[in-house]
């Protein structure tokens, strides 16, 4: 049975067991800070009446389609509709009134890499003076960082391909 020198320190954020310690039966668990590993689109009102929608991390020339519930807003009413913007990266497909608030479906195209915010703006079909405007802010990798675990919401529906020319040789046998 090995023993460990007492002069040594844990590793941080490493997972240590009491000695003898059995799992069944136990009343230690490891517990994780929610809010760090939150796995749902998160939609936020600013100070100013309009909302962030923070959708986690995108990678670069993917297109995605992105789900969130906003929350009513009084000024707006029952009926809302996609103020046309010509923004080629955001396009809002569809808009229905749920209890809770608005659902919002639109299509993303993560264009370029790093921390990116694209706006749209939401109006009143009754009142067109009475609008909101919606941020999206992504994250966005670059190719060579893997392909990133996606929130709740968040669904990839396509790549635009580059050329690589060495995934694109062909081999063939003599």
């Amino acid at each position: 049975m090995a023993t460990a020198n007492k002069g040594t320190k844990p590793k941080v954020g490493g997972v240590r067991f009491a000695p003898n310690q059995t799992v069944e039966g136990s009343s230690s668990h490891v517990h994780f800070d929610e809010k760090l590993h939150d796995s749902v689109v998160m939609v936020t009102q600013e100070k100013d009446g309009n909302f962030l929608v923070k959708v986690g991390f995108l990678k670069i020339l993917h297109k995605y389609e992105i789900t969130f519930l906003l929350p009513f807003v009084q000024h707006l009413g029952k009926e809302v509709s996609a103020v046309p913007l010509p923004n080629l990266n955001l396009r809002v497909i569809d808009i229905t009134t749920a209890s809770e608030g608005y659902n919002v479906k639109c299509e993303y195209t993560a264009h370029k890499e790093g921390v990116l915010r694209e706006e749209m703006e939401l109006c009143s079909t009754a009142n067109h003076s009475a609008s909101v405007k919606v941020v999206v802010q992504a994250r966005v990798m670059d190719r060579h960082h893997g392909t990133p675990m996606l929130l709740e919401g968040v669904k990839c529906v396509g790549a635009e391909l580059e050329y690589d020319s060495e995934q694109s040789e062909w081999h063939g046998f003599d």
